[in-house]
């Protein structure tokens, strides 16, 4: 058997936490206006013996910079306001470029300048 519960994310930079059971799923996310809130709504299994885990979730406005890692879910909208909200799932960042080591020093250039002299012939 399975059910779909209801958490309300806080808005802000800390993320939220939910302990949620393996296979989940997010079928919807609201800004309910007289709660004047974000809430997820995540369908997940009652099966007991299924593990749990522990998942973060952000709100963030419109045009607040997310690490690429983050991955977007949905997005709440504020029916009687300008406000957007956008609902990401915190996931394990991943490095951008692989930093040098100090050692590895600068690679060699993959064309090397030469001098052309201008001559008569």
């Amino acid at each position: 058997m399975k059910t779909i519960h209801k958490f309300r994310l806080e808005m802000g930079k800390e993320p939220t936490a939910l302990r949620l059971r393996d296979g989940y799923r997010v079928v919807r996310c609201e800004y309910l206006v007289s709660q004047k809130g974000v809430y997820l709504w995540v369908e997940q299994h009652l099966n007991v013996a299924i593990p749990v885990t522990d998942r973060q979730f952000v709100v963030v406005h419109s045009g607040d910079p997310v690490p690429v890692s983050y991955q977007y879910l949905d997005t709440a909208l504020d029916v009687f306001g300008p406000e957007a909200y956008h609902v990401f799932e915190v996931k394990d960042p991943q490095p951008a470029f692989a930093p040098m080591e100090a050692h590895q020093g600068l690679r060699p250039p993959l064309f090397r300048t030469t001098t052309h002299h201008a001559g008569s012939a």
